[in-house]
């Protein structure tokens, strides 16, 4: 039976010529796992939005949405509240009081459950999702993993029968987001609440599955389960299938008949078959000979000049109250000039706070840092900001002030605006700039939207856009993945690396660790305030069990030095 219906629905943003959404026709059965993705921009998160009246955005639809059999246009507010349960991309934005107890209880009372229910369930959810450790302290206290978790705990204590996740992982580091997932998982599989997920960690869903849904440019372009899906986007050579699960990824770059595998732990038993065959042909070389042969040429060939590193952290502490718990620790690193250097490591754990000390949001009590050998105190705002740091924040909507796109990119590089006409007056030169910069963030059909009608992903590539129209000599990046397709990831490290060819130096806060083992030079482990760890890329993750990448734990066992799916595919081209 199906318990949401999608007939032939279009949707249109006001004063825009072109649909999000057009005739989308989607079956979701009751008690399913249903995964929903594509390219940023593509409309997921308007599709989705849609499912739930009071978010659903201003526009122009046609064609109907079906819950049980009746149009939610016709389903009142209170049944669509207790039945329809909705996750937000990012905690904050969902959290409505200051105590953990109380958010739990927030959505009963609102519903106006007796005190004796509200009791029981607030007990029972705290119990399930393991929030009882923390269940009276206040929510300005926790890390962002347990605030999402602290979300889908409200949402779950009305018992919903729809779970409506978007993009509920793309601020959580690797574990905790892994945590998250696991959940989402069992809630689906122990009570059977039907759910629908949009992410982009699709390595951690995909295999879990039960249908995949995949949309491009507004239109559903594909459904199944998820090996059929993965078949038909390698045959379509469409983008989308840089997303798919890394076990995926390789296996349809290797020539063989085994059967395709979708999680890890499939893919080292795949992995296993196909060598062992490789072994009856290959009998005269040891496996080590081949350990050392195949995975030599992975080790980072790139040498960074750091005679005068461009920036310079030297013993930094700070707390951000008199009294309080230090958050940075005798922090010490440096990053040379024209090098990439990645921080990674859990929420909260002090990455973002250094990276508010370096672009001097923020001030140390102890220490200091020195810019390109000069220290950071000594710079005006202009020289500052204006050709020597650029900063991308964790929420790109801190950054937008203009009401749209173009507007937005022309006021960074100061465009003048007459009164007559809705038109920029800019010369020549600027609107090259704001045309190329463009082009290379993919905004071109972007320019008249604004900036908060834009997905994510388009969030995340117009802040990127603006920071880049400063020419910053010094670029510091916090979660600059975030939101983004896997096509467009390997954009934006391509767009990286040739700032690079033009000694702009990088500071990156992710929790994308398979995009920092391909593009960063150096990665350091944040915690506790400070970094323990500091490596090159490559030796950083063929060391860890965690913090590392699927490929790497796939493969470590005949490749231990290769970390990204396409060196694990290259070494079995090779050994084949």
């Amino acid at each position: 039976m199906n318990i949401i219906e999608i007939r032939d629905f279009s949707f249109c943003y006001p004063d825009t010529d072109r649909d999000s959404l057009r005739h989308v026709n989607m079956e979701i059965e009751e008690g399913s796992f249903n995964v929903l993705c594509g390219k940023s921009g593509c409309g997921k998160s308007t599709l989705l939005r849609h499912f739930k009246s009071v978010l659903a955005p201003h526009g122009e639809k046609s064609g109907s949405i079906l819950y049980q059999g009746v149009s939610l246009d016709e389903l009142d507010q209170r049944r669509q509240s207790q039945e329809i349960g909705y996750v937000l991309q990012n905690p904050e934005n969902q959290i409505v009081t200051d105590k953990v107890w109380h958010e739990l209880a927030f959505g009963l009372e609102s519903l106006g459950y007796d005190n004796s229910t509200i009791r029981l369930r607030v007990a029972e959810m705290a119990s399930y999702f393991g929030i009882h450790q923390w269940f009276y302290r206040n929510v300005s206290e926790l890390s962002g993993g347990q605030k999402q978790l602290l979300n889908l705990a409200s949402v779950m204590a009305m018992h919903p029968k729809v779970l409506i996740l978007d993009e509920p992982t793309s601020q959580l580091d690797p574990i905790a987001a892994s945590d998250f997932l696991e959940t989402v998982k069992k809630i689906n599989r122990d009570i059977g609440t039907t759910v629908i997920l949009t992410e982009h960690r699709l390595q951690d869903v995909i295999p879990w599955a039960h249908q995949v849904f995949v949309m491009d440019k507004g239109e559903l372009i594909t459904k199944g389960k998820p090996r059929e899906i993965g078949e038909e986007l390698k045959k379509q050579e469409h983008g989308m299938f840089l997303s798919m699960p890394v076990p995926m990824q390789v296996y349809a770059e290797v020539e063989n008949d085994l059967p395709c595998p979708l999680t890890v732990s499939e893919g080292r038993r795949w992995m296993t078959e196909l060598m062992q065959k490789v072994a009856a042909v290959h009998s005269d070389e040891t496996q080590e000979e081949k350990k050392e042969e195949k995975t030599k040429k992975f080790r980072r060939k790139k040498e960074v000049q750091t005679e005068i590193p461009a920036l310079k952290a030297e013993d930094l502490w700070f707390r951000y109250e008199k009294d309080g718990k230090d958050v940075v620790k005798n922090l010490s690193f440096e990053v040379g000039t024209g090098e990439f250097y990645a921080l990674v490591g859990g929420n909260g754990t002090g990455k973002s706070t250094t990276l508010s000390l370096v672009s001097r949001v923020r001030t140390p009590y102890r220490g200091r840092i020195l810019l390109e050998g000069r220290d950071i105190r000594s710079y005006s705002d202009r020289e500052l900001y204006r050709g020597c740091l650029g900063v991308l924040p964790q929420n790109p909507q801190s950054m937008f002030i203009k009401k749209t796109v173009k507007e937005d990119l022309y006021s960074i590089i100061g465009g003048s605006r007459e009164k007559q006409s809705a038109e920029y007056t800019v010369d020549m030169k600027k609107a090259e700039a704001v045309a190329g910069i463009a082009s290379l963030t993919r905004l071109d059909g972007l320019m008249d939207r604004h900036p908060y009608d834009l997905s994510g992903g388009e969030q995340q590539r117009l802040a990127l856009a603006k920071v880049l129209l400063l020419r910053p000599r010094i670029l510091l990046l916090d979660e600059p993945t975030k939101g983004l397709d896997a096509e467009y990831k390997q954009e934006l490290g391509g767009i990286l690396k040739k700032l690079q060819e033009h000694k702009i130096s990088i500071l990156m806060i992710s929790h994308d660790v398979e995009f920092v083992a391909e593009y960063a030079d150096r990665v350091g482990l944040f915690f506790e305030g400070n970094i323990v760890t500091s490596k090159p890329a490559r030796e950083f993750f063929a060391g860890n069990n965690f913090y590392t990448t699927a490929a790497n734990r796939m493969a470590r066992h005949y490749f231990p030095k290769a970390v990204t799916a396409g060196e694990v595919a290259q070494c079995l081209k090779e050994r084949l």
